[in-house]
C-alpha cells in the first residue's frame, strides 16, 4: 500500500499499542506517526470522573509512552480546559506537524461524539482527513439489530444476535505494529494538567499493558475455570479485576475474549463453565455499550424507560451521607461502600446490592448514586456504571422488574456466609459473632458501636412497590 507523508494518531480511551485499530492503520498508510494525547480536566470533572481514574490515566499514559518509543513514535500532550478548545489545538497541531491525516477510535457519549464532529470540522478545512475506528466494542454499535431493524433492549436476544454475526465474520486482533523508521520520539512527562491527587493506595492497580495482559494471563490460569462457582463470593478474590484496563482500553476486550476462547477450545457458550460465564459478563460490557450509543438520552442523565421519569424519588441528605460513608446499618452494604471508598472499586454483586439499597429500600434518585460510585471508581466507565444503576433502579434496559428488591440481609447470609469481607471491611464488627452480623440492631452490634439500620426493610419494601407501581401500570 502507498504510504503518505504523516499522519497524527489522536488516543483517548484506547491507552495501548496492542490490537488498537487507529494505530495500526496510520502507521500501515503513513511513513511518519505522530501521536497525542489530549488532557481535559475540567470536562472530567463535568463528567464526575474520580481522582482515583484520573491518576491510572496518567500512570497508563507514562506507560503508553514508553511503548510508542519503542515504535519510535513521539507522543504529544495538549492541556486545555475542556472540549470545546480541542478543534483549534488540534488544528493547529496538525498544522504544525504537516499531517495529511488524524486517526482515533471512537467514543460514544455524546459530548464525545459532538466533539469529534467538531474536530472533523476543524481539520476539514485544512483538507486534513478524519479516519474514525470502531474499536473499543467487538461489532460495531448499529450492527446489531432485531429483525424490525431496530436496537436491542433486552440483553438475552442482543448476546444470541451477536453470537450470530461473529459466527459469520469472526475478530481478529491486531498486532503491535512494527516501529516506523527515522523519527525521534519525545518522551512526555505529562506535567501540567492539575486534578485532586488519588484517594487510594494506587499499587493495588499497576499501570500499562504489560500489567494488564499479566493479569489477563494470571486470570485464566488461576481463575478462570472457577469463575462460575466463585465470582459471586466478595470475600475471594476470584474476578478478573481487569475492569480498570478495559475502561481505558489498555487491553482490548478482544484479547480478553480470545484468551477465554483458547480456553474454552474455542467454545462460547458451552465447554468450561467458568470459562463461558465469563465471556458473558464481556457481552454485557458490549451491550451496555450498544445501549449508549443507540439511546443518547443514558448519556444525558435521563432514565432509560420514560416512564420512570417521575418517579417520587426522595432527597434525604442525612440517609444519603450515611449510605456513601457505609453507616447504613446493613453490613453488607457498608462494607461494599467502604471498599469502594477505600480501594476506588467494589465488587460486582454488591455494587448491585449497593445501588438497589440506595434506589429501592431508600427510594433515593439513582442519578445521585451513580455520581457517587463515578466520584470514586478507578473503573468509572460511563456505559458500564450507568447501565448497572438503571438495572438496580429498574429504569434502565433489561433492569430488574420493580418488585425485584435483593435483601442485603439475605444476599450477606447467601454470598458472605461467613462474614468474611464484612469483617474485612467493617472492622468494628470483626468480633462480632456471624449470626449477629446478619440480625441488624441486635444490642451486641449496637454495643460494638454500629450503628442500627436506617430502614425497616419490609416497610421500605412497600414504600418503594407503591413508588413504581403507578409507573409500571
Amino acid at each position: 500500500m502507498t504510504q503518505h507523508a504523516t499522519a497524527l494518531v489522536w488516543f483517548r480511551s484506547d491507552l495501548r499499542v496492542d490490537d488498537n485499530s487507529a494505530l495500526s492503520a496510520a502507521m500501515a498508510n503513513h511513513a511518519r506517526v505522530t501521536a497525542v494525547y489530549c488532557a481535559t480536566p475540567g470536562q472530567w470533572r463535568r463528567h464526575g470522573l474520580s481522582p482515583n481514574r484520573v491518576d491510572f490515566i496518567r500512570r497508563n499514559l507514562a506507560c503508553l509512552a514508553g511503548e510508542l518509543q519503542q515504535l519510535r513514535v513521539p507522543l504529544e500532550l495538549i492541556v486545555v480546559e475542556d472540549f470545546s478548545a480541542l478543534p483549534a489545538q488540534l488544528q493547529g497541531l496538525s498544522a504544525r506537524l504537516g499531517v495529511s491525516a488524524v486517526y482515533a477510535n471512537r467514543e460514544y457519549g455524546v459530548d464525545e461524539l459532538a466533539r469529534d464532529d467538531q474536530v472533523c470540522a476543524a481539520l476539514a478545512a485544512r483538507d486534513i482527513a478524519w479516519h474514525c475506528f470502531d474499536d473499543s466494542p467487538v461489532l460495531t454499535p448499529g450492527s446489531v439489530r432485531t429483525q424490525g431493524g431496530e436496537p436491542f433492549k433486552v440483553f438475552t436476544p442482543f448476546k444470541r444476535r451477536w453470537l450470530q454475526l461473529l459466527a459469520n465474520r469472526p475478530f481478529a486482533c491486531e498486532r503491535t505494529p512494527r516501529p516506523q523508521a527515522g523519527a525521534i520520539p519525545v518522551l512526555s512527562t505529562f506535567a501540567g494538567w492539575r486534578y485532586p491527587e488519588a484517594t487510594i493506595d494506587t499499587a493495588q492497580w499497576p499501570a500499562g499493558e504489560a500489567a494488564a495482559h499479566q493479569r489477563l494471563q494470571d486470570f485464566v490460569e488461576n481463575g478462570l475455570a472457577g469463575y462460575k462457582a466463585q465470582r459471586d463470593l466478595p470475600a475471594l478474590d476470584a474476578t478478573s479485576r481487569l475492569s480498570p484496563y478495559l475502561s481505558l482500553g489498555v487491553i482490548s476486550v478482544r484479547r480478553c475474549l480470545e484468551a477465554a476462547l483458547a480456553f474454552n477450545a474455542g467454545e462460547w457458550e458451552g465447554g468450561n463453565p467458568g470459562a463461558s460465564c465469563w465471556i458473558n459478563e464481556l457481552i454485557w460490557r458490549e451491550f451496555y455499550l450498544h445501549v449508549l450509543a443507540a439511546f443518547p438520552r443514558v448519556s444525558r442523565n435521563r432514565p432509560f424507560r420514560a416512564e420512570t421519569e417521575d418517579v417520587p424519588w426522595r432527597a434525604d441528605d442525612q440517609e444519603f451521607a450515611r449510605w456513601c460513608a457505609g453507616r447504613t446499618g446493613f453490613p453488607l452494604v457498608d462494607a461494599g461502600m467502604r471498599q469502594l471508598v477505600a480501594s476506588g472499586w467494589m465488587h460486582n454483586r454488591v455494587r448491585m446490592v449497593t445501588a438497589m439499597f440506595l434506589s429501592k429500600y431508600l427510594l433515593h434518585d439513582w442519578r445521585r448514586g451513580e455520581a457517587f460510585f463515578m466520584a470514586h471508581l478507578v473503573d468509572g466507565d460511563l456505559a458500564a456504571n450507568n447501565g448497572g444503576w438503571q438495572w438496580s433502579a429498574s429504569t434502565g434496559t433489561d433492569a430488574a422488574p420493580y418488585f425485584r428488591l435483593l435483601s442485603p440481609l439475605r444476599q450477606a447470609e447467601r454470598f458472605d456466609p461467613d462474614a468474611d469481607y464484612i469483617r474485612r471491611w467493617v472492622p468494628e464488627l470483626r468480633d462480632a459473632r456471624t449470626e449477629d452480623i446478619f440480625r441488624p440492631g441486635s444490642p451486641s452490634l449496637l454495643a460494638l458501636g454500629y450503628p442500627a439500620p436506617l430502614v425497616d426493610l419490609r416497610v421500605a419494601r412497600e414504600r418503594a412497590l407503591a413508588a413504581f407501581a403507578k409507573r409500571a401500570a
